[in-house]
């Protein structure tokens, strides 16, 4: 090891190493350990990965290309358009906890916590494979809790009576069994065996916006059987398909309906909290609610229907609390 001051004032140490000069300079005059301490560094230093956080993100995606469904995918690879610029050009080692903090605080200006919350899973997703070393305590905002407008099962009569013959009728009426979106318009005449239907598949959107027809469906819970009226089966053996149309016109046509007959604002996927409410209203037994809707877990549906569940438990503390008025006061 020799340590030698230049004309700067500094000092440069040299050490040998495996056959290999290494050279170190300091500000001041270093002392053996100092010299050790600051090779022990260098050779141990992490080399740099050099990719934006934009360039992982597409890296990512390709990885997970066969494992993700269409629809994540399509969002994944649509996210990093969606950040601030700032932090998609960033290269991917000088991220640290202040710049997602940062990041986070931005999103949250004009986005939801939901989705908010949807950025920071993708985010922490790419930073986990990339920067593994990185601790992640983000400070996310609070989630919100929203009712969903429900339609009453009068309200559901008088769209039904409009949809009567339409394009729509069959679309809206299994919907209201529980179906999505997306198992609707995928869903085949010779997928119903009498009065079963088996739905095995969803009509989704992948990464270049084509829809594409989805084979595993969107949990394991997903693929399932269910129980339809004759009248349903009969209109479909009659037209000779389920649905024809562009998905997004269910939902527009819904919608213009709504504002046509005066009922409160509600999306398609909103019938499945009609469906679970009015199963739940007529003591279907919660395993059977989870099964028919194809939820994933009792958490997501009691979490996403609670006010359906808290309604039947009101009605049932109501019950018996009358039952109890009536053996000690009448």
């Amino acid at each position: 090891m020799t340590i030698e001051k230049l004309p700067s004032g500094s000092y440069r140490a040299t050490i040998m190493q495996d056959g290999k000069r290494y050279r170190r300079t300091f500000d001041h005059k270093p002392t053996q350990k100092e010299v050790l301490q600051a090779l022990s560094d260098e050779l141990n230093a992490k080399p740099k990965i050099g990719l934006t956080f934009a360039e992982a993100a597409q890296k990512y995606c390709d990885m997970k290309s066969n494992v993700l469904s269409p629809s994540t995918l399509r969002d994944y690879v649509a996210y990093p358009r969606r950040l601030p610029e700032w932090f998609s050009g960033m290269i991917i080692d000088d991220i640290d906890q202040v710049k997602l903090n940062k990041v986070v605080n931005e999103l949250s200006l004009n986005r939801s916590p939901k989705t908010v919350r949807n950025y920071h899973g993708f985010i922490s997703a790419i930073l986990g494979t990339f920067r593994p070393d990185l601790k992640i305590y983000t400070h996310l905002p609070q989630k919100k809790k929203a009712e969903p407008y429900i339609p009453s099962v009068d309200e559901m009569k008088q769209i039904l009576d409009e949809l009567k013959g339409s394009e729509f009728e069959v679309a809206i009426l299994l919907a209201s069994f529980g179906l999505r979106r997306s198992e609707i318009c995928a869903l085949l005449p010779e997928d119903i065996e009498g009065n079963v239907v088996h739905i095995n598949k969803s009509l989704v959107q992948n990464e270049r916006n084509e829809w594409v027809i989805r084979h595993d469906n969107k949990t394991i819970d997903g693929t399932r059987d269910i129980i339809i009226p004759q009248y349903i089966v009969d209109r479909i053996m009659e037209q000779g398909y389920v649905y024809r149309g562009y998905p997004n016109s269910i939902t527009r046509h819904i919608s213009d309906l709504e504002k046509k007959l005066g009922i409160p604002h509600f999306s398609l996927h909103k019938l499945r909290h009609y469906f679970a409410s009015r199963m739940s209203a007529l003591g279907v037994p919660d395993a059977d609610i989870l099964h028919l809707g194809g939820w994933k877990s009792d958490h997501v549906m009691k979490t996403v229907y609670r006010h359906s569940m808290i309604d039947k438990d009101r009605k049932a503390k109501q019950l018996a609390s009358d039952k109890l008025s009536a053996e000690l006061l009448d």
